[in-house]
């Protein structure tokens, strides 16, 4: 996969990308991550990417004929899936997206900024508008780098265990079950027997019940779904 990345502050982004699982994935060659400064495509002699509203009204907009230029100039060298617009109403952003997301092979992620961008960029190269939640960030790049990471994780060969992402919340519209590791006892604080038993499928019925009760008791409208 890889994923082109549009962004005023670009700097915003590396470090993520320098640890964790997103480093590893790059140094296994599962992923390539670009970033592109929306600066560097600006004719102006002050790298201008933004304007005043006509119309009047507060707050500055990106400027469609950088953006042009950055996306075009993408355009022309590969086929991508997916041309994405971080802002704040665009479709909510869940596993489900993340899970189909994954399988893409070159998606294109740009960063809104200021008071977002010139609505024709929208209209003429945006497929997919995404929002992480309701509330309104300085600027798109957190969301890009929790897109990011949601569905780097999800790439074959990723993980250690390629199993464990499908174990966890939302795979199944349920939140994942609670879980424990050594020691069995402490302060007299107890593992659930079963988890000891050595017995697989009743281990599994009882992870299944789990998040079943905890997903009712924490998030009944994903049983709903």
């Amino acid at each position: 996969m890889r994923i082109d990345i549009i962004s005023v502050v670009p700097e915003l982004l590396e470090s993520p990308f320098n640890a964790s699982i997103m480093k590893r994935a790059i140094e296994k060659g599962l992923v390539e991550v670009h970033f592109h400064n929306l600066r560097d495509y600006s004719t102006g002699s002050y790298r201008q990417v933004d304007d005043y509203q006509f119309g009047g009204g507060a707050g500055m907009v990106l400027m469609v004929e950088p953006i042009d230029k950055c996306i075009s100039g993408l355009k022309s060298q590969r086929h991508y899936n997916e041309i994405i617009y971080m802002t704040p109403d665009g479709e909510t952003f869940n596993q489900k997206t993340a899970n189909k997301m994954s399988l893409q092979e070159n998606i294109i992620i740009l960063c809104g900024h200021y008071k977002g961008v010139d609505q024709r960029v929208r209209d003429h190269f945006i497929t997919k508008e995404i929002s992480i939640g309701d509330y309104v960030l300085s600027g798109g790049e957190l969301g890009a780098l929790i897109v990011c990471d949601a569905i780097i994780r999800l790439i074959p060969g990723v993980l250690g265990d390629e199993t464990s992402a499908l174990t966890d919340s939302f795979q199944d519209n349920l939140l994942a079950p609670p879980v424990y590791t050594r020691p069995a006892s402490y302060k007299g604080w107890e593992v659930p027997e079963i988890l000891l038993s050595g017995n697989f499928p009743e281990i599994e019925q009882w992870r299944e019940d789990e998040a079943y009760k905890h997903t009712k008791n924490r998030r009944p409208d994903l049983l709903e779904n």
